[in-house]
């Protein structure tokens, strides 16, 4: 997959931008605050239907605007498909494809983008939610259907904590909640069909994880990623011990029951749904130690770019798309000469490779194939080497 064409209307700081890109490397080059990330950001929404940097759409709205509009142009082979997404300040997002008005969830079936940043750093050192949203954007890169299912996923969560919280104001027990069972029914179909994908993706990542991590930092050092459920045992949220759990589909669905019913009371007491994969933790090792906690700075840094490297190449490999588009967002500053050598060899065999850097030099000089210079939302110029 390679975009050709990138369109901005108020997004970030831009108030009108056009970016026209090429296959293999191109690099946005530009001081800190300029506006280089937000190129990547654009680009990558069409993907996650997200961003890398903040929970919510509101701040890639510009200031003053009611609603920022990203299109992109992208070459599947000789198809070419024009995407348009709309980010309102308030009330839903809109989203066309080739003119045509579509529900944003339908924008991934187009658009397979992996992107690594700083930011990734909090999924290896962060708290589990920073793991789970990393699991979850792959899922719904791999099979876009499964966007559904998190969004109906999470609205029976907060419903059922809603129920909880009035009860535990009203001060009922437990036995005389009779419609918690109802929402029980819905949080464990829902919830297993979650728990035996992130399973299923574990499982897919660690060939493709263990070969990127190897050829990042020159050294095998066993890389893992393990489920931890709640559902289990323990509370991977807070920090308790929870075994990942071998077995899928029926007999998750029961210990997604059995831990429902076991946690009751505590979850009465707390007004908090405690079990369920909002609550699961994708614990990361290496050395046979976890990661967080362990980890020095550079192997850190290794698992990090090594799942996204993982990720990309599962995406290669399934895709009718074509390569996932790879951008590496202001990385090579923070890697050593070894690293990015390295680096800059795995990403030059992609289709397309999108770099951003403050100073130019900092990028392999096998990546700066096309550079485009970024000063204060503008785009000042793009030449080719």
């Amino acid at each position: 997959m390679i975009v050709e064409q990138l369109s901005l209307v108020d997004f970030r700081n831009y108030a009108a931008a056009d970016v026209t890109l090429a296959p293999g490397p191109n690099v946005f080059v530009g001081r800190n605050g300029q506006g280089k990330t937000n190129l990547a950001e654009a680009i990558g929404f069409f993907a996650t239907l997200g961003s890398h940097r903040v929970s919510n759409d509101a701040p890639m709205v510009r200031d003053g605007a009611d609603a920022a509009i990203i299109r992109a142009r992208l070459a599947h082979g000789d198809r070419r498909v024009l995407l348009e997404a709309q980010l309102n300040r308030q009330g839903s997002n809109k989203a066309r494809v080739n003119g045509a008005p579509v529900k944003p969830a339908e924008l991934p079936r187009y658009a397979q983008v992996v992107l690594f940043a700083p930011e990734d750093l909090q999924i290896v050192r962060g708290d589990p939610s920073a793991r789970r949203r990393f699991a979850d954007q792959l899922l719904v890169q791999r099979a876009p259907r499964m966007a559904g299912v998190l969004a109906d996923y999470e609205r029976v969560l907060k419903q059922r904590t809603a129920l909880l919280k009035s009860a535990k104001a009203r001060g009922i027990r437990g036995d005389a909640l009779t419609t918690l069972d109802v929402w029980d029914d819905k949080l464990v179909a829902l919830g297993t069909e979650l728990i035996d994908a992130r399973l299923g993706l574990a499982a897919d990542l660690a060939e493709p994880l263990a070969a990127a991590y190897a050829a990042i930092a020159g050294a095998d050092h066993r890389p893992e990623a393990v489920w931890a459920l709640s559902v289990t045992g323990g509370d991977p949220e807070e920090g308790a011990d929870a075994p990942a759990a071998a077995a899928s589909g029926s007999r998750i669905a029961d210990l997604f029951r059995q831990a429902l019913a076991a946690r009751r009371t505590a979850e009465l007491e707390r007004g908090l749904t405690l079990v369920g994969p909002h609550r699961d933790d994708l614990v990361l090792r290496v050395r046979g130690l976890p990661v967080k906690g362990y980890a020095s700075h550079g192997e850190s840094w290794s698992v990090a770019l090594a799942l996204r490297l993982a990720s990309a190449e599962l995406l290669r490999a399934e895709s009718r798309l074509g390569d996932p588009v790879l951008i590496l967002d202001d990385v090579f500053a923070e890697l050593d000469a070894d690293r990015r050598a390295r680096l800059a060899q795995l990403a030059g065999g992609y289709e397309q490779v999108v770099v951003t850097a403050a100073v130019e030099e900092d990028v392999p000089s096998a990546l700066r194939a096309r550079i485009v210079r970024v000063e204060a939302g503008t785009i000042l110029e793009a030449t080719d080497a």
